[in-house]
Parts: structure tokens; sequence; C-alpha cells
């Protein structure tokens, strides 16, 4: 269990993550978003944060984390303590045998640091959910998530019974090969569905406050009431995604974030693209529609002065019950994400300083 508990450090209430989602600003590119992944890494390392995880997102040109476990293993590279993960993989974009030698081989990698988050959504719109999954019938991968999670976990544990189609089929790197720990899986989920499952199977959840928040505390409570003690934890864990950013001034948090909410009008839109820059979101004229939405997903943002940030954090966390909160940054530019994560350790007194890249 201790690789899923975390432990709260310096005032934080609660073990602090980061969600990293590799966002790519006008101006920047792929490679200058994956090495602001690994500087935020080895920055939230330094700081005593608990994890780093990297969530999958397809054709989506302000994002570059299509590929978690390649991505993941970059990042074991650079690292030595922090744990790594999948925030989430999306299971039906994907045979259960390659997920579990994806992870197992990156286990082999950086051996107890590991985790396995799996969401059940394509992390993308029907279109290219239907390229990845060669399929117009986009549903069947949904409805046949428990399924899909029980065969991946008989892969990771090499249990398949005798006689079944699988039972010669092995994971590998796995425990074929011999002893090994495996990556410890997660739920994640944006609505019930997940939240159900996880508290059944007696397995860690993490839901995604940062975009679906009017869901966190029925979310929470279904899985603490579906809840029944198992091998890998005797009592409910849940963390919530969390859209944070702190700047050194209260106007410059809202000049970052607005940049985050204008990549979020245009891909609700249909016209996803690159994450804009501070003044070109200043100047953009929402229409009264889009300033609705903007005021709406910026409300469930936390930002503004260190100061700010740590009191929205304290009382989200109050409110929800949360046992962890992962941060992430939806800005332009790796400087102000980087800023943020700092800004945040020192307002909870995290050991360490400020390491510059």
């Amino acid at each position: 269990m201790d690789e899923i508990r975390g432990t709260a450090i310096g005032t934080a209430p609660v073990p602090l993550s980061v969600l990293d989602l590799v966002t790519v600003g006008v101006g920047r590119t792929a490679t200058d978003a994956l090495r602001t992944s690994v500087d935020i890494a080895r920055l939230a390392e330094s700081r005593g944060f608990h994890r780093h995880w990297v969530a999958e997102h397809h054709s989506m040109p302000g994002v570059a984390s299509s590929s978690p476990a390649v991505i993941l293993a970059h990042l074991a590279a650079h690292t030595e303590r922090i744990r790594l993960g999948s925030g989430g993989v999306m299971l039906p974009n994907h045979a259960p045998l390659v997920i579990a030698e994806q992870f197992g081989t990156l286990e082999a990698l950086a051996p107890g640091r590991v985790d396995l988050g799996l969401g059940r959504a394509p992390g993308t719109d029907g279109a290219t959910a239907a390229a990845l999954r060669r399929t117009e019938r986009l549903e069947e991968g949904a409805d046949d998530f428990p399924q899909q999670l029980a065969e991946l976990t008989r892969f990771l544990d090499d249990d398949f019974p005798d006689g079944h189609p699988y039972a010669r089929i092995h994971a590998v790197p796995g425990p074929v090969q011999g002893p090994s720990a495996r990556p410890p899986i997660w739920l994640l989920g944006s609505s019930g569905f997940s939240a159900r499952l996880a508290g059944v199977l007696g397995l860690p959840f993490a839901f995604a406050h940062h975009f679906s928040a009017h869901n966190t505390v029925p979310a929470l409570d279904l899985y603490r009431e579906s809840f029944r003690p198992s091998a890998v934890l005797d009592a409910p864990y849940a963390l919530i995604g969390v859209s944070a950013l702190a700047a050194d001034e209260e106007r410059d948090a809202r000049r970052q974030v607005l940049t985050g909410a204008l990549s979020m009008v245009r891909l609700r839109t249909g016209r996803p693209g690159l994450i804009p820059t501070p003044d070109e979101a200043a100047a953009y004229e929402f229409t009264p529609l889009e300033r609705e939405f903007v005021d709406g997903w910026l409300s469930n943002v936390i930002h503004g002065t260190p100061d700010a940030v740590r009191t929205g954090l304290d009382d989200l966390q109050k409110r929800t019950g949360a046992d962890e909160l992962m941060l992430t940054v939806n800005a332009h530019g790796g400087e102000a994400r980087l800023r943020s994560y700092e800004l945040i350790a020192d307002a909870y007194d995290l050991p360490g300083g400020a390491v510059r890249f």
C-alpha cells in the first residue's frame, strides 16, 4: 500500500502531485514541451511532490502526450525517486497485452516507481477514436471496460487459469521471468462509472476535478460507499486532478490561465490549436457564449498569488476529503508552469529550494 498512499510534506494537508499534459504553446515545439516535462519532473522530485503523471490525448495540437509510456520512460531516465505514471492510459484504445508489456517494461526500468492509471474515454474526438480503435462502434470499448481491465490484470499477474485461451501467453517483462513487482492499477474517471468500479474492486481512484468539477463530490462519495477492501487497499484512497496556477502577481496568474481558457474554447468549438500566448488571449474578443464558458471554466481554476492558491487548495481538499491533490497547469509557456509549481511548493514549505535549469 505504500506505493499508493503518499505522505503529506511541509504544511500541505495531503500529498501533492503533478499531472502533466505536455502542453505546446504558440512559438514552441513538441521538443520544447517534452524538455519542460523533464524540468517539471525534476523540480517536483526535488521539492517532495509524490508523483508525476502524464495523460493520453490524441489529435490535439496543443498537447504532446499521445504516448504516455514513451514519455514515462524518458522521465524515468531523468529522475530517481518520484513516482511516475499514466493519468491515464485509455484502455479501450489498446490491447490489454500491449499495455501490460509497456508498463512491465517501465517497471523494469524504474522498479517500484510506476503507476498504471486507466481511463475508459477515448482521450480525443470520435473520428480520431475510430482511427485508433479501427472501428466505428466506439461504445463497445467503453462497455467492455471491466472485461478489458480483468484481462489486463491477468496479464500483469501472469495468472490466467488453465484452459484459458491466453494461459500460455506471457506479458514480458513480467512475472514469468522471475519474482517482480507490478505497477499498481488506478482507475480514472469524470463520472460515477469508474468511481463505483474502483470501489467494488478495492482500487485507488483518481477523479478529473479539473474538467468535471460538478461531479467531484458525488463521484467520491460513490467511490467510498462502494469500496470493498482488497489485497492492494484496506480503505479508500482518492486523488483529484486540480487546475492550479500560482504567479508572483495576481495579474500575471490571470493572464496565464486565460491562455488555457481560450485554448479550451477553441477545442470545444472544433478549432483545436497550440496554446495561445498571454497577449493573444488578452486581445481575443470572446462572444457572449464564449465568455460564459470561460467564466465557468476559470471558476474551477485555482489561480492567483501563492497564498491565494494555497487557500484555494486547502478549501478544496476540505470540501472533497481528497487524499491527494494532483496539480495541473494549463498555460502557454514552460517558464510559467515551472514557476507555478515552485511557488506552490514554497507556499506549503516543501523541502528543498528552487531548481534552475
